[in-house]
């Protein structure tokens, strides 16, 4: 099993200037309107493909979409392949800090 942490709680650590490695599993077109500055976008349907992107290191992976749904199922996955993850519970739905918009 994974972790979970909500938006609240991201938003904070990212306020205290944590590291996060933080990826958005959302399409691309859902990145574009809206984003976490420091997240990277690696949707959900290419994420097996870029495995070798998700610099894991001694860091948990952080990952988000709309409401926590799909970035549970990623989770499952690279749990499953051996990775640490975390899931953000309440998604963008939930995230009350600052939006990136565009690519």
């Amino acid at each position: 099993m994974y972790t979970e942490i909500t938006a609240a709680e991201l938003d904070s650590q990212l306020k205290e200037g944590k590291s996060i490695n933080l990826i958005d599993v959302r399409e691309p077109d859902e990145w574009q309107e809206g984003h976490i500055k420091e997240a990277r976008s690696i949707p959900l349907s290419e994420l097996q493909e870029r495995l070798n992107e998700l610099k894991q290191g001694d860091q948990d992976i952080v990952l988000i979409c709309r409401s926590g749904g799909r970035s549970g199922k990623a989770c499952d996955f690279l749990h499953a392949q051996g990775y640490k993850v975390v899931n953000v519970a309440g998604g963008m739905l939930q995230w009350p800090g600052e939006v990136a918009f565009g690519e």
